[in-house]
């Protein structure tokens, strides 16, 4: 046997050892942001959605739709917006931007408001961009209020894609699912036909 190669293969495996030792994470350290080849900066762990509701399910009147989001406490980074496309469909809500909110919490257990800096939407898609001022700290759930001055004519499912940027002049958005409307065609008891 060659004790030159045994005792580099040694000195090789201890090294490595050594380094996978320093690479294991500190739940202590807090999590970093990811920084992409191109420089835009991810989540280390992206939000979560958590659900979609409406305060009215019937066609034709006001409602509020509610989107909840859990921040991670490992994120890497604060949530700075938030964008909520509507996906195909026969018919879409009519949303009033200025009616938006946003809160610390659920819909059912609401805590501290959320300081929005601008509410956006594009005519094409539809989708609507909620920007925070400050941004929102990891470790926290969240919940979006859009209100529509009317709901869809149409009962049926409608999906919101929600997708969540980091802070930062250049980041990447990630997709978090789909928000789920379920909009009857009923009305008090009655039922349109």
């Amino acid at each position: 046997m060659n004790t030159d190669r045994f005792g580099l293969g040694v000195a090789l495996a201890i090294s490595v050892g050594c380094l996978g030792n320093a690479l294991v994470s500190n739940p202590n350290m807090p999590a970093q942001a990811v920084q992409l080849s191109d420089g835009s900066v991810a989540f280390a762990q992206p939000p979560r959605l958590v659900g979609a509701t409406a305060t009215q399910k019937a066609p034709y009147i006001s409602s509020r739709y509610y989107f909840t989001l859990n921040l991670l406490s490992d994120a890497g980074e604060p949530l700075q917006k938030v964008v909520i496309t509507p996906e195909a469909n026969v018919d879409y809500a009519r949303f009033d931007l200025g009616g938006t909110v946003a809160f610390e919490g659920n819909r059912d257990r609401s805590e501290a408001r959320l300081p929005i800096q601008d509410v956006t939407a594009d005519p094409k898609t539809k989708a609507i961009t909620i920007t925070f001022d400050p941004p929102v700290s990891p470790g926290k759930t969240l919940t979006v209020g859009l209100y529509a001055n009317r709901n869809p004519d149409t009962g049926g499912i409608y999906l919101y894609g929600v997708t969540a940027f980091p802070a930062g002049e250049k980041s990447y958005g990630q997709f978090l699912g789909y928000g789920r409307i379920q909009i009857t065609n009923r009305w008090d008891g009655f039922f349109f036909r």
